[in-house]
């Protein structure tokens, strides 16, 4: 943690030093230098924005929430360029904690665009705490579900995410494919992109979304593109032929 990094009570908050802009439909909803992440939930942060900083116009509805760490917030409508997003920006004017109070925290999923200086972000902030590391590995990793060997590889590459167990992505020519169909979920990360799955049909049950890959990660994940992995929390996984014990995580 730096020494920038506050935490009251339960907020954590840490200024960030990146440019972000939020955009609704095209037009410019906020733009800072003097960003702060603020963790509302230990697993990412949010961010709030100055509201010198926010170029929309905030209409109150009249609405307020409570936060038992951040006190009372004021429910704001977002307009811009003639569209609305009702609901989509909060403000703690009297918050216990000093540092939120001239800060808006706008919705990020409310917003149309995001962007850290020219580069889109997605589904939420990077939080500067999460490394992701991809290691190309020799071990042998062996999946089976139901007893069933569902692939069988010696060329993994391995990503290891700060706080989720390490996910062993492969080859497809190692996987049982002709196990495996496609479904209609999508998932997005803000480290890796847009990742689509697969239901796998044993014969004897079928396992919904239990496979994931990204066809076209984003540049700094590279090394997993084409490849699929498999939750290591709802399958069997031998590596160099020790059965792993199944983690538990949010996943």
């Amino acid at each position: 943690m730096s020494q920038e990094t506050e935490t009251r009570g339960r907020v954590r908050i840490e200024p960030g030093r990146k440019r972000v802009r939020a955009y609704l439909n095209g037009a410019l909803v906020a733009d800072t230098v003097r960003p702060y992440l603020v963790w509302e939930a230990p697993y990412y942060p949010t961010y709030y924005i100055p509201a010198e900083d926010v170029r929309a116009e905030l209409k109150p509805t009249g609405k307020t929430e409570r936060s038992p760490s951040r006190g009372d917030a004021e429910v704001f409508d977002v307009a811009v360029g003639g569209r609305t997003a009702s609901g989509a920006a909060r403000r703690h004017a009297e918050s216990p904690v000093e540092a939120l109070r001239d800060l808006i925290r706008i919705d990020f999923g409310a917003m149309t665009e995001w962007f850290e200086e020219d580069e889109p972000i997605y589904v939420h902030p990077r939080d500067p705490f999460t490394r992701v590391d991809i290691l190309g590995s020799s071990r042998h990793i062996r999946v089976e579900i139901d007893g069933v060997t569902v692939a069988d590889s010696h060329q993994p590459r391995i990503l290891f995410e700060t706080g989720l167990p390490p996910r062993y992505y492969l080859p497809l020519t190692d996987i049982r494919m002709d196990l495996l169909t496609p479904t209609e979920t999508q998932t997005q990360c803000p480290y890796k992109g847009t990742a689509t799955y697969w239901s796998v049909d044993t014969g004897t049950a079928v396992h919904e979304d239990v496979v994931w890959g990204y066809r076209t990660p984003l540049p700094e994940s590279q090394k997993i593109a084409g490849l699929a992995s498999f939750y290591n929390e709802k399958v069997d996984i031998y590596v160099d032929g020790v059965l792993e014990e199944r983690p538990k995580s949010k996943f």
